[in-house]
């Protein structure tokens, strides 16, 4: 108990701590045409591959299969009647299909994520050892390659399928916990929720214009040009990476040094001296950090459980054909991404200008986006056929979701700056769980392809989301720990 006063006392004193007067505030360096805000764009770019790359194969999968290549006139196979939709070109589409069953196809689409979950934590710590702008990139880059080979995989069969997205998981696992390594030396404190938040819209946007546009491509040309598309923007992005970032401030050879200066002004008395003695043992006992963990973990159930099988249910469950189904599927990333950057200009305003403890906005904007999301998944559920009803209900569960991005999920950079790469290694391990068994629970469940079915999905997404939410709540923290600061002096403290 004495453990938990002692950080309600920090969390409570940290307003002060933060504004202590103007003669300890550094001076504000320019947001236009700075290096920190340019690398939240290419970071937003980046993060924009990454996505597109993971989800496109969702909307593509629809077109891949055998029982969905058919005369789209009748959508036979879903429960509600079909919509109007134009006929396909046919002259163009010689891609190949396939003849999986609901199991393989819980396992294909999770199958990213068993790659995924290995690289976590090893990238938060090789980000931190080595930098993390190499790593970031060569990752995303690997990613690419096996994203260009995803047809070749698929006509050798669906056991080469999944082992090139799990080589494709284990790409991509390293992007977010390097990218957080970062930011922690690139985001002034009481910037980070607008800048982190600009750079992980990438991946909002990734998800909006790669649904859609996967649609449209299955559409006109065939399923193949999907991964040859993504994969050829992912290149460029590689390009631009090389190129224009740097590990840090005192390592970019471009920055003014008004802002070099403002930013290691800002961060000194939060970065350790001794980054290289990782405190492994108070990270793993650290509760802020369960708290994130389980909060992360309840997130991406639901988050995973959507982005996945979204597609699906537009076809079997609403009759959206193909090319209406990507843009329907993008809608509520949409609405996700806007609120992601409202939230986080909210959050800076409140901790800046308002003097709100971090504490306070990290945990309601958590339990806004949590809640609210689970209670308009569950609704969506009992929409029936009413097509116009049932996107809005789960644009607006996305949309909350996007509130979370400026609580528990860059709460990392407030507990544990310098090692904020290895705590996202971390949470990111545990949340990415729900994306290797979430779409084969799904599928499971939705052998039939019944309302009911989809109904019980839903439930269980919305229940852990609640529990993720409580739990954080009750346990969450703003303040940076003391095992994150370490200097040759700290062991008397």
């Amino acid at each position: 108990m004495e453990r938990y006063g002692s950080e309600t006392e920090a969390d409570e004193q940290e307003t002060p701590l933060l504004h202590r007067g103007h003669e300890d505030k550094p001076q504000r360096a320019p947001a236009c045409c700075s290096s920190r805000y340019g690398l939240a764009l290419l970071s937003s770019f980046g993060f924009f591959v990454v996505y597109s790359l993971r989800v496109n194969l969702s909307v593509a999968m629809v077109d891949m299969l055998n029982n969905t290549h058919q005369s789209n006139a009748n959508h036979s196979g879903s429960v509600c009647p079909a919509h109007a939709n134009p006929p396909r070109p046919k002259h163009n589409h010689t891609a190949s299909v396939y003849d999986w069953d609901s199991e393989t196809q819980g396992w294909i689409l999770g199958s990213f994520f068993y790659g995924y979950i290995l690289t976590q934590i090893p990238g938060g710590y090789l980000a931190g050892r080595y930098g993390p702008k190499w790593l970031l990139g060569f990752g995303i880059l690997g990613t690419v390659v096996f994203t260009l080979l995803t047809p070749v995989a698929a006509d050798l069969g669906a056991s080469y399928l999944i082992a090139v997205r799990v080589l494709e998981g284990i790409g991509e696992g390293v992007t977010f916990p390097a990218m957080y390594t970062m930011w922690a030396a690139w985001a002034p404190p009481l910037e980070r929720s607008r800048l982190l938040t600009i750079s992980y819209i990438g991946a909002q946007l990734g998800t909006v214009i790669a649904l859609p546009l996967s649609g449209e491509i299955c559409f006109y040309l065939d399923w193949t040009y999907v991964f040859y598309i993504f994969g050829a923007v992912g290149l460029v992005w590689f390009v631009l990476w090389a190129f224009l970032v740097f590990d840090s401030p005192n390592t970019h050879p471009r920055i003014s040094e008004r802002e070099r200066r403002y930013i290691t002004t800002s961060l000194k008395n939060e970065l350790s001296t001794s980054a290289r003695q990782i405190p492994w043992r108070a990270i793993g006992t650290s509760t802020p950090l369960w708290a994130i963990v389980v909060a992360h973990f309840s997130y991406n159930w639901t988050f995973y459980t959507l982005l996945t099988l979204l597609p699906t249910y537009m076809n079997d469950i609403l009759g959206f054909s193909i090319q209406q189904n990507g843009m329907l599927s993008a809608l509520p990333y949409l609405g996700c991404a806007v609120m992601a950057v409202l939230s986080g200009q909210f959050a800076d305003y409140l901790r800046e200008t308002c003097l709100y403890p971090t504490v306070v906005v990290r945990k309601s904007f958590s339990v806004v986006g949590m809640i609210g999301a689970a209670v308009f998944l569950v609704a969506a559920g009992y929409t029936g056929c009413d097509y116009t009803l049932a996107v809005s209900f789960l644009t607006i569960s996305a949309a909350l979701g996007g509130v979370s991005a400026s609580g528990f999920n860059i709460n990392h950079l407030d507990i544990a700056p310098s090692y904020a790469g290895i705590l996202l290694g971390i949470t990111n391990t545990f949340a990415t769980i729900p994306g290797m068994v979430g779409p084969v629970i799904a599928r499971e469940l939705t052998k039939q392809n019944t309302l009911e079915e989809w109904q019980t999905v839903f439930y269980i997404a919305a229940a852990i989301n609640l529990f993720g939410a409580l739990f954080y709540t009750l346990l969450g923290r703003g303040t940076v720990q003391p095992w994150a600061v370490h200097t040759s002096y700290s062991h008397g403290d």
